[in-house]
């Protein structure tokens, strides 16, 4: 190389030959960036006998054995390096660089020198690959390599010029914008919940239209034109989703999640989905409410949902998170313990605290009148002394299925004591009263033809309100009428 530019400036007429390779060392000396004047005469003959050898593909070749890739390596000599090349190594002079070249060229150099071998193989005269050095003090550097093989060089290559441009700096934070991508990505893709990106761009845009029409009440807007809402479901588009929701909901991939989304989104979305709307409309970012999805099994899923706009896209909506806990096994303990606290275990009826309330509910805001039906279960003492209590628990069951098919909606039956019935009819006359009664005694009938043991039956008695009459003076009333039952019951027994 030096010969050459020497040879190049002796070219401006007057200038002696010496003083322009002066100003040709003194150009590769002060250059800014790190210049290696190397000869790769010996790599030229390697290849030239690799190829006698009959090597077509140097690639695979050196894949085969990576030491012929060290044994290339060690055939390149340095002639000359920069000052330049001095500071960025940590080498206090050439004596020293030279020396301590194993410590430079090391570990990862050697996979990118396969790149650099293969490029000169194929005949190119230049020659490019990004490569990690060491400094003599052992810090990494990230070095993005170019070389080129001198004009005159082309048939030994004798003379290759090496312009080493040290890129650590940005490699480093590359490799930490690397890092913190794939940090985030390990939270995304194993939280423990279910987690979508979406964008939500169409949406903020279809709004702003809205808004642009001069709308200020959105909510009445919805009433008036729901299928916006529809519209705005539509418009939502799926970005990713992690594992978590994968399993949560039953599907293989994303594509599948895609192709079957209306299968989890159903109907009852629509609501919570407005609501949504309603405060997005409103400013509102970050949001959070209870959903029902479904399974691709079909499975109901009750969800918290928690939404928020990505950082940064809070003008256009087009990054948003939404996360989903599963709540279901929550929600059905609740609603197990809400039925407990209405219900009777024992017979699936309501209890007597339903009963109550319920009696002041009516009695409050009706439908009136009010008809009652209060019956006592036969034989249910006399079950438990001889039989045992299996024997009564089983005629407290079948009592149980048999007023839950007399009493259909709006009425209700409740077990409100031992073995006390009831069953309330809002805005009923007493032939609703005598209606239930009779029905229950058919059911008696049919139910006796199906279980052996033990007759099932009810002493009944029932009456509807009067203007301005407590309920629980109707109750009573019906109390009264089923006691005088249950004595004619007992008077033909005996007879």
């Amino acid at each position: 190389m030096m010969r050459t530019q020497a040879e190049t400036i002796s070219a401006t007429p007057g200038r002696p030959r010496h003083e322009a390779a002066s100003d040709a060392q003194a150009m590769f000396d002060l250059a800014p960036v790190s210049l290696w004047l190397e000869d790769y005469g010996g790599v030229r003959a390697q290849f030239d006998a690799w190829r006698a050898e009959g090597v077509a593909d140097l690639r695979a070749f050196l894949a085969a054995d990576t030491a012929r890739v060290s044994a290339c390596a060690a055939l390149i000599r340095v002639v000359d390096v920069n000052r330049r090349t001095l500071d960025l190594f940590e080498a206090p002079d050439r004596i020293r660089l030279m020396a301590g070249l194993d410590r430079v060229f090391r570990d990862d150099m050697l996979d990118a020198h396969v790149e650099e071998l293969v490029q000169l193989w194929e005949g190119r005269t230049t020659f490019r690959s990004q490569t990690v050095n060491y400094t003599l003090g052992g810090r990494r550097l990230d070095i993005l390599l170019n070389g080129t093989i001198l004009p005159g060089s082309e048939d030994d290559w004798g003379r290759v010029l090496v312009a080493v441009d040290d890129v650590t700096e940005r490699e480093t934070a590359r490799r930490a914008r690397e890092e913190s991508d794939a940090h985030a990505r390990g939270l995304f893709d194993h939280s423990p919940v279910s987690l979508w990106v979406e964008d939500f761009s169409a949406v903020e845009r279809l709004l702003a239209e809205v808004r642009a029409c001069g709308i200020e009440d959105f909510r009445t807007f919805t009433d008036v034109h729901p299928e916006f809402v529809d519209r705005c479901m539509s418009e939502i588009r799926i970005l990713d989703v992690n594992r978590e929701t994968l399993r949560l909901f039953g599907a293989a991939d994303l594509g599948e999640i895609l192709r079957r989304k209306h299968e989890i989104f159903r109907a009852g979305m629509r609501h919570p989905f407005r609501e949504q709307l309603i405060d997005l409309w409103n400013g509102r970012l970050m949001q959070q409410r209870e959903v029902v999805n479904y399974s691709l099994a079909g499975d109901e899923l009750h969800l918290l949902m928690q939404f928020s706009v990505f950082p940064g896209h809070e003008r256009d909506w087009s990054r948003v998170q939404v996360a989903l806990t599963d709540i279901t096994a929550r929600k059905k303990a609740e609603a197990y313990l809400e039925f407990l606290g209405k219900h009777d275990v024992l017979t699936k009826l309501h209890n007597r605290s339903f009963y109550v309330d319920e009696m002041e509910r009516l009695e409050r805001g009706g439908p009136l009148p009010v008809t009652i039906v209060i019956g006592d279960l036969n034989g249910l003492k006399a079950a438990n002394d001889r039989l045992g209590h299996s024997a009564g628990d089983q005629l407290l069951r079948r009592a149980g299925e048999i007023l839950a098919a007399a009493a259909k909606a709006p009425a209700r039956a409740a077990r409100i004591g031992g073995d006390e019935f009831a069953v309330i009819l809002p805005g009923a006359d007493e032939r609703a009263g005598l209606a239930i009664m009779e029905s229950v005694r058919r059911l008696c009938d049919l139910n006796n033809q199906f279980y052996g043991g033990l007759p099932l039956s009810f002493a009944m008695g029932t009456a509807t309100s009067r203007p301005g009459e407590r309920l629980e003076e109707t109750a009573r009333r019906a109390d009264e009428l089923m006691y005088e039952n249950k004595r004619l019951h007992h008077a033909r027994r005996s007879d």
